[in-house]
């Protein structure tokens, strides 16, 4: 059976071109980035699985009276399999980000423009080609080389195209969890298309704890030549930033060599507008950060100290010092020797010829939601690496590899 998946994945390139071709033409943006959501290409692609024999098709949308339709869709396609037993979830998001600074782009970013000349070989250029198109369309290929040909995988796949990840997952994955958990079984894995390298060697087993966090300074405004008379908020939130950011790397300094970077990070990143003239020292002083720590150490026990420093600074200066936390996530490991891990290390040692390497992410991706919840999860594909960036782009030929180790799994 295993020549027969081969042979129908290799004839599929245009195919692949295609439905890239197509999703790339349905900006898939998050409201929290000016965008109508994932609708439009959600629907397109249920669609397109039904005209292609993929019909056991499910919706769970998220309400979201931001988006279009006032939804965010998350669609489930079922292969089922000879063994229900440890069903396979392959699990990619529809979501894109914007195309940024568009002057940067060589061609327009909702448009799929294939190139074929250059070191690169063949691939396709425009927003969201790679990210998470490659691993969408790949899982697709994998499924249609089962249904197409009348052939039943080992194991019963799961596709689920995820809405939100690329903003948090609030209507998205950590949604579904919330309040469809009965979708997930305890012996279920899963493959999460959505990170690794050139050459298809790692596989993501861990992610660091993740902490985004904004600061809210209140001091007194006054004029520039009369600090006296005030508080200065952007002095007192400068000083917190760089406290903490020092601070909490020497109280979590530990390392893991199974991370890159090896070490906890703490790093002040947004600045929002305070005063809009010079002459004047703010009253209000708004920033964040983005905090990746070592999984060693409870999300809590950073809070603590997070809730220390702030107490010294506020009392420094004077002023009042608040924060929320627009993303907070804290994730279990999976195991090396997991099924998920085993199975996927074999399958993508034959099709590519390389020795996986077990690898830690600063975080995050669905797979930490699913960890959390006892489900054993791998982050994995083989990737030319240009996610967010200017003319994004996929190579072919990772597409139909990628899908030959899906469905490896699947067999």
């Amino acid at each position: 059976m295993k020549d027969k998946i081969f042979s129908w994945i290799e004839k599929s390139l245009p195919l692949a071109v295609e439905l890239e071709t197509e999703l790339t033409k349905r900006p898939a943006i998050s409201p929290d980035s000016d965008g109508e959501g994932e609708l439009d290409k959600c629907v397109f692609l249920e669609d397109w699985l039904k005209k292609h024999g993929i019909t056991q098709l499910e919706r769970r949308d998220a309400p979201d009276n931001r988006a279009k339709g006032g939804v965010r869709p998350n669609l489930i396609a079922t292969i089922n399999g000879s063994e229900e037993n440890g069903r396979l979830w392959i699990m990619s998001h529809t979501d894109v980000v914007p195309p940024g600074e568009m002057s940067l782009w060589h061609s327009d970013p909702w448009t799929a423009v294939q190139v074929d000349d250059g070191p690169l070989g063949p691939r396709l250029i425009g927003r969201g080609t790679e990210d998470n198109q490659q691993g969408l369309v790949s899982s697709v290929l994998a499924a249609l080389a089962f249904t197409a040909q009348g052939l039943k995988p080992g194991r019963t796949i799961k596709l689920l195209f995820a809405a939100d990840e690329e903003t948090g997952s609030l209507f998205g994955i950590d949604w579904l969890i919330k309040n469809h958990g009965s979708l997930f079984a305890k012996n279920d894995m899963a493959l999460i298309p959505d990170g690794g390298d050139s050459r298809g060697e790692s596989i993501e087993i861990a992610e660091k704890n993740l902490i985004w966090i904004r600061f809210v300074t209140k001091g007194k405004q006054c004029h520039g030549s009369r600090p006296d008379m005030g508080a200065n908020a952007h002095l007192a939130a400068a000083d917190l930033a760089v406290r903490l950011h020092n601070e909490l790397r020497e109280k979590f300094g530990g390392r893991d060599p199974l991370f890159e970077p090896d070490y906890s990070t703490f790093e002040p990143t947004k600045k929002e507008a305070n005063v809009p003239n010079i002459n004047t020292i703010p009253g209000e002083d708004v920033f964040c950060m983005d905090m990746r720590i070592l999984p060693r150490y409870p999300v809590k026990t950073v809070l603590a100290e997070i809730d220390r420093i702030k107490a010294e600074v506020a009392a420094q200066y004077s002023v009042s010092i608040e924060y929320s936390l627009p993303q907070l996530m804290e994730s279990k490991p999976t195991a090396p020797d997991a099924p998920v891990v085993k199975s996927l290390s074999r399958a993508v040692a034959e099709v590519y010829g390389v020795n996986p390497r077990l690898v830690g992410i600063g975080g995050g991706t669905v797979g930490a939601y699913l960890r959390n919840i006892g489900i054993d999860s791998a982050v994995w594909s083989r990737l030319g690496d240009c996610a967010h960036q200017p003319n994004e782009f996929v190579l072919l030929e990772n597409i139909l590899g990628d899908a030959k180790v899906m469905a490896l799994m699947a067999l």
